[in-house]
């Protein structure tokens, strides 16, 4: 179960940041990059969460299932 709330809470952390990301491109005026930095967090977060599907899989704490249970 923990390692499922860790996906669960990364992939919001990307949404978060990607949803932040575009608050700054759209209202902020100023020249301080903001933008840039919230979707090099959001990168940063999806290839954090990408490593961590992966090691999980192969320590074999998440298994893959079909469509039908």
């Amino acid at each position: 179960m923990l390692v499922k709330t860790i996906i669960v809470v990364l992939l919001l952390a990307a949404v978060v940041a990607l949803l932040a990301s575009m608050v700054f491109l759209v209202r902020d005026p100023s020249s301080r990059r903001r933008t840039l930095t919230g979707l090099k967090i959001r990168i940063a977060l999806s290839v954090t969460l990408l490593v961590f599907i992966v090691f999980s899989y192969f320590m074999g704490w998440i298994q893959p299932h079909g469509l039908t249970p």
